[in-house]
């Protein structure tokens, strides 16, 4: 009996490994820890952000670049022009609602959290690029030691204020701009439009070159989807920060009293300051509509009206004169100029011509964009102008009965008077 107590069957030796094996590899006290880095209103406001900043660049590029074959495409899988614009408007209007509250969302965070202004650059910041510039290219010793916010998220969050100051002041100039030109020269006009293009270009590069490298292919930092970080990775990017959080020093103590004090006073003024900017995103929506609509060619031709009776007299058959003046009228300052100034103008003026294609006179008409000419004296059907505008869907569609004066008069030789 004695002997079975003390050496094991064979079974039991197998259960016993068998259970070894079962247990975890790591206990939880060894696991590793997180630090929670951004709250779930942060992550929300995060998406939303991510959302309409996508959905503004790829409806404005193609509307900035509208005659590039890639543009015309995207335009055409959004539905056409109009929808295109519509999804832009809406993503804008998303752009200022996100732009309310982080400035509501600040003030609740210094007025009443008083919590420290840790994304203010600082002569720090400075020191960090240039050390961390040092040590890239190998003359510097170690990675600048960083705290809450480095120099590279300080810097891309006060490009993102900047740009969305610049094309919200610069968008509201376009959608209102009867109300602009009231206050202001009629020139700023196209140079909003010219502001608003290059920062939104400037924007999606810095996103896509910039952004897309520094947090999601050299690191793949996904604190602001998880919210949180493991200790090495705040050990790497922010050991200044969990240096403070582990002194106790990261979160200043509130007091109660206090606390509810400061919330008393503050909420009653965030509610009238966005009373006030949601009345002011009110406006800037609904305040003008002067887009032209784009007109659709017409699918199916339109039934000519033929009188019952017949007519009781002969008309006059067109003499010589009157068939010569009827050819000399088709001319470009008779005929063809106005008609690109009222429906090509806004996109190919005098100023910031659309890929450099100008219809402000004869000559530039002529001369074309810069990948060549647009119009052939003589030959209609083999000019670039008719080829785009018989494809339809161009932000500045001509009708099908401007469209034939166009081609007919292109076929006369294009006379300029």
């Amino acid at each position: 009996m004695s002997s079975n107590k003390t050496n094991p069957t064979p079974a039991k030796t197998a259960k016993q490994s068998a259970r070894v094996t079962k247990q975890p590899a790591q206990p939880k006290s060894q696991q590793p820890r997180l630090y929670e880095r951004f709250h779930w209103t942060q992550r929300i406001a995060h998406v939303l952000l991510l959302t309409s900043f996508t959905l503004l660049g790829i409806t404005g590029l193609p509307q900035k670049f509208p005659l590039v074959g890639w543009a015309q495409a995207m335009i055409t899988f959004f539905g056409g022009i109009e929808k295109t614009r519509l999804i832009h408007h809406i993503s804008a209007v998303v752009l200022m609602f996100l732009a309310i509250y982080h400035i509501l969302d600040i003030g609740y965070k210094i007025f009443v959290r008083r919590t420290s202004l840790s994304m203010l650059p600082t002569m720090k910041d400075i020191k960090d690029a240039l050390q961390a510039f040092l040590y890239n290219l190998g003359f510097g010793r170690a990675r600048p030691q960083m705290g809450r916010y480095t120099f590279e998220e300080k810097a891309e969050y006060w490009a993102l204020i900047w740009g969305t100051v610049i094309m919200g002041i610069t968008g509201f100039m376009m959608w209102n701009p009867i109300f602009t030109s009231k206050l202001l020269p009629g020139a700023t006009i196209p140079a909003a439009k010219a502001a608003h293009g290059g920062e939104a270009l400037l924007a999606v590069l810095a996103i896509v070159v910039w952004h897309m490298y520094g947090v999601h292919i050299k690191t793949f930092n996904k604190a602001m989807w998880t919210g949180k970080q493991t200790e090495a990775e705040m050990l790497h990017e922010h050991p200044l920060e969990l240096a403070d959080i582990k002194a106790g020093l990261a979160e200043r103590s509130v007091d109660a009293g206090r606390l509810r004090k400061r919330k008393m006073v503050y909420f009653p003024i965030a509610f009238v300051l966005a009373a006030v900017m949601l009345f002011g995103v009110y406006g800037f929506v609904i305040g003008e509509k002067t887009a032209i609509t784009t007109i659709l060619p017409i699918a199916s031709p339109v039934a000519v009206y033929v009188p019952q009776t017949p007519t009781p007299m002969p008309t006059s058959l067109p003499t010589a004169t009157s068939a010569a003046g009827a050819s000399d009228a088709l001319t470009w300052d008779a005929t063809v100029r106005p008609l690109f100034q009222e429906e090509c103008g806004m996109c190919h003026g005098a100023a910031l011509a659309s890929n450099g294609l100008s219809f402000a006179t004869y000559a530039d008409t002529l001369k074309g964009a810069k990948n060549g000419a647009v119009i052939v004296p003589g030959k209609a059907d083999t000019s670039k102008i008719i080829m785009i505008q018989s494809a339809g869907n161009h932000p500045g569609q001509l009708s099908p009965e401007e469209l034939a004066k166009v081609k007919d008069w292109i076929s006369k030789g294009a006379p300029e008077n």
